[in-house]
Parts: structure tokens; sequence; C-alpha cells
């Protein structure tokens, strides 16, 4: 039994290898056999094939659009996150542009004036004891601040300096409540003294009722024995309304402030009066009519055929 499936094995060696040899004679003498069978097998596979796309297809396109999925929502949080720079950079831009347009301001109306000023910026807003409205600024005693100086805008008198440390000093804003300065009309000089009242308004109370006030006069602060709290020609606002009751001694002004408190970023202390009163060389200038232009419609004229 042995040798008979010995013999049969041989034999199978043996057809295996006439066959190779006889597929490989064939196809060195250029009959496509081979090329037959795997075409063949190709087209009977074809199907199964055509199939096994069908069904794998989907699964390989969720897998690919997950990818996808990840890298759009990666790109989506990088444009943000640039977004938000550029935004951030945008309005740091603009704040430095305020920021150098009231330095220019201040610097201006000071040169004019001829004061010697500290310029200062705006730190913080807040109250202390007996005020409720001031400001804190970025210089002190090391800058040559002081209690009890002038502390003014492009636009005019902010307030006056009350506590000075090294580095720091609380200003109190002319429209506390406590706020007082000793103010005069531009023109007229006629003197009286200027309140706070909490808003962008003040009250004006005339000394005598020799000369009526009238909508649209200048205020200006009339200043202090030696300069302290105030160094005299800073303007501080326009007179909105006047009270000019019958028989009063005295007139009373509603006065609105030049200076903007909610937008106020650059201030100057002043640390040096000029050595003669300015007088009024810093009132506002009123602003330049804007020129009208007419225009005048030309006929045609008319053209008979």
């Amino acid at each position: 039994m042995r040798n008979g499936g010995d013999n049969r094995g041989r034999l199978l060696l043996i057809s295996l290898i006439v066959t190779s040899l006889f597929l490989i004679t064939l196809d060195l003498r250029g009959v496509s056999v081979i090329n037959g069978l795997r075409n063949g097998t190709q087209s009977a596979l074809s199907p199964f094939q055509s199939a096994a796309a069908t069904v794998f297809r989907p699964v390989g396109n969720f897998f690919t659009d997950v990818s996808r999925l990840g890298r759009t929502r990666g790109e989506i949080e990088r444009l943000k996150a640039d977004n938000e720079k550029l935004r951030n950079t945008l309005i740091n831009r603009k704040n430095a542009d305020s920021e150098l347009e009231q330095l220019k301001s201040v610097l201006d109306l000071a040169g004019t004036a001829k004061y010697k000023v500290v310029n200062a910026k705006v730190i913080s807003l807040g109250s202390a004891s007996s005020f409720t409205q001031t400001i804190s600024i970025d210089a002190g005693t090391n800058q040559g601040v002081r209690q009890n100086m002038t502390v003014i805008s492009g636009l005019g008198l902010v307030g006056v300096v009350k506590m000075s440390y090294p580095n720091n000093a609380l200003v109190q804003l002319t429209t506390d409540p406590a706020f007082r300065v000793g103010a005069r009309v531009a023109g007229s000089q006629q003197i009286g003294i200027l309140s706070g009242q909490g808003t962008n308004k003040a009250v004006l109370q005339l000394l005598d009722n020799q000369t009526t006030l009238k909508v649209g006069d200048v205020i200006l602060a009339r200043g202090s024995q030696n300069n302290r709290p105030f160094v005299p020609g800073v303007p501080i606002g326009e007179v909105t309304s006047v009270d000019n009751a019958a028989g009063s001694v005295t007139q009373t002004a509603d006065v609105k402030l030049y200076v903007n408190f909610s937008e106020l970023s650059v201030v100057a202390v002043v640390v040096g009066a000029p050595e003669t009163d300015p007088r009024d060389v810093l009132v506002p200038k009123a602003p330049a009519p804007t020129p009208t232009v007419t225009i005048y419609a030309t006929p045609s004229e008319s053209r008979t055929p």
C-alpha cells in the first residue's frame, strides 16, 4: 500500500513539472495562455470586487469625513484665534492713537499758555473719603507732582491733585459735588464760583450782577494765590443757560464742561505757572463755518431740426 501511494505522488509531481514546462514554453512562443487565465480570473472576480467596493465605500467615506471634520474644526479654531489676535491688535492700536491724540492736544494747550507740565496716564477711576468723583494717575512726587496742583487735558480743566504718592496721585474731578474753583467770564472778566454737580454740567454763581451773562459765554479758571491750587486761564466750559431772577443779588448759570471725562486717558499736571496771566489766550476758537456752494443749472439750448 505504501509503494502504491509513493508511486502516485511521484506521478503527480512529474505531471506538474511537465505541465509547468509546457506552459513556460507556450508563453515564450507568444501564446497568451497565462494572460487569458489571468483575465478570466479577473472577470470572474470582478462582480465580487464591485460588490465589496459598494459595501465598504461608505465605511471608507465615513472615516475620510471624520478625518476631514477634525482638520476643519482645527482650522476653524485656528482662524478664531487669529481673528481674536487681530481684534486685540486693532483695539490696542485705537487706544494708542487716542492717547497720542490726547497727549498732543494737552501739550498744545500747555505750550500756548506757557504752563510747565508733567504728563500722566489715567490708571483708574474711583472715590476716596470725602470725594466721590476722582481718578488716579501714574505720576507722583517722584515726578514733581504735589498736592493742590492743577490738572488739565487738551480741552480744559480736569481737576486738582488732592493726594500725591511717590509714583501716583489722586485727582478730584471738576464734576465732583465738593469741587469749587474761582472762575471768570472771558471778555467781561466777571468773577464767580463754579461748583461741580456730579455730571458734565456745573453751576456758576457770579459775585455781582453788573453785567448780564449770556448763553455761549466762555468760563475760565481765575487762578489762585501763588497759582495753587489753580493756575489762571484754563478753559472750564461754556454757559448753556442763565437764571436772572428779578431782584437777585447774584446771577446763576449752568455751564457745560469742556472735558469729556468718560474718554479721559491722558492728562497733564501743571507744575509751573507762566510768569504772566495768559488771560483769554486759551479761549476755544469757534469752528470755521462750512462754506455754502450754490450750483445753478444752466438750461440747455434748444435745437430746431
